[in-house]
């Protein structure tokens, strides 16, 4: 059968928050069948587990956030997108701080951190969410709009354009499309850094945003050009990491999805609300496991390589 995943052993990282800036320890441990991804905020009197699902997310501005009650996890969706390119089922999350590191900017650092710790194979079948009829969320119109779709697919396609006016993304490609399939994602997609603009910062840090933001973790742009002095990682780095905020933001629904999908200048925001859409009509979708794993679709079946 096609078999779930978790780490071998546990790994650490330490780091700061993006948007807080606080010192912040990770601990990835490895989690029984089943478990699911689940963060734990262990520097709280009493931990609380915070398990990895659509209707945990109560956040979504510039990052997506996960809560129960008070406690709460920010901008998890670059070690979720790390998760969902390497199989990972089940893991535990310890952190000591309300936000995942953000580390270089990228999900690199946690596709290092969870294949330096090895990923294994489990005795029980790995779940998909298979999409059997589009589903679509929009927001605004003309010029003005915004959407992301799903669509039946023996397999994970993912589609993005942009849209940025400036000319160091105007200069790059501002549509990909990655196919777990063909692509490899540690190599094709992870290394691809989150971005913003100089003009932007005085702004977020006023609102207590981006504190932790800097060359070191991001591509800055002023109005005119790239300002980090190694440049891009890739040709189309913006897009690609549109492309790693999807899967990130998409695995959170807790199980991998069978499914293309596709989007148009969405965010955080529209990616949870067609999770939403998705789940709110149960004729749209079914849950699927495979008894071989020549039956799933290509790239599945075989542990990731490291790039």
């Amino acid at each position: 059968m096609l078999a779930q995943r978790t780490l071998k052993t546990l790994t650490k990282a330490v780091g700061v928050g993006l948007h807080s800036g606080q010192r912040v320890e990770l601990t990835l441990r490895p989690a029984a069948p089943d478990t699911g991804i689940v963060f734990r905020r262990v520097d709280l009197p009493e931990p609380v587990d915070i398990p990895v699902k659509a209707e945990s997310v109560t956040d979504t501005r510039l990052a997506s956030t996960i809560s129960v009650g008070q406690a709460k996890v920010h901008t998890v969706e670059h070690l979720m997108s790390a998760c969902a390119g390497l199989g990972i089922d089940n893991l535990y999350v310890d952190i000591t701080a309300e936000e995942v590191p953000i580390l270089d900017g990228s999900a690199s650092s946690f596709v290092f951190l969870l294949q330096s710790a090895g990923v294994v194979e489990q005795t029980a079948p790995k779940r998909f969410i298979r999409v059997l009829k589009p589903v679509q969320v929009s927001e605004g119109e003309g010029q003005n709009i915004k959407w992301a779709r799903l669509e039946p697919y023996h397999g994970y396609k993912l589609s993005f354009e942009i849209e940025f006016h400036h000319p160091a993304v105007d200069s790059t490609g501002q549509q990909v499309v990655f196919d777990m399939s063909e692509g490899v994602y540690a190599r094709d997609i992870a290394r691809a850094r989150t971005f913003g603009f100089t003009k932007d910062v005085e702004m977020m840090r006023a609102n207590g945003l981006a504190l932790g933001g800097g060359l070191d973790n991001a591509i800055v742009m002023d109005d005119y050009k790239v300002l980090n002095a190694d440049g891009l990682r890739y040709d189309d780095e913006f897009v690609k990491h549109k492309i790693l905020d999807a899967m990130g933001d998409l695995y959170i629904v807790g199980h991998p999805l069978l499914a293309a999908y596709s989007a148009f200048r969405s965010g955080h925001a529209m990616n949870n609300q067609l999770l939403r859409a998705l789940l709110v009509q149960p004729d749209a979708y079914e849950i699927v496991t495979f008894d071989k794993s020549s039956q799933a679709p290509k790239g599945f079946a075989a542990l990731q390589p490291a790039w």
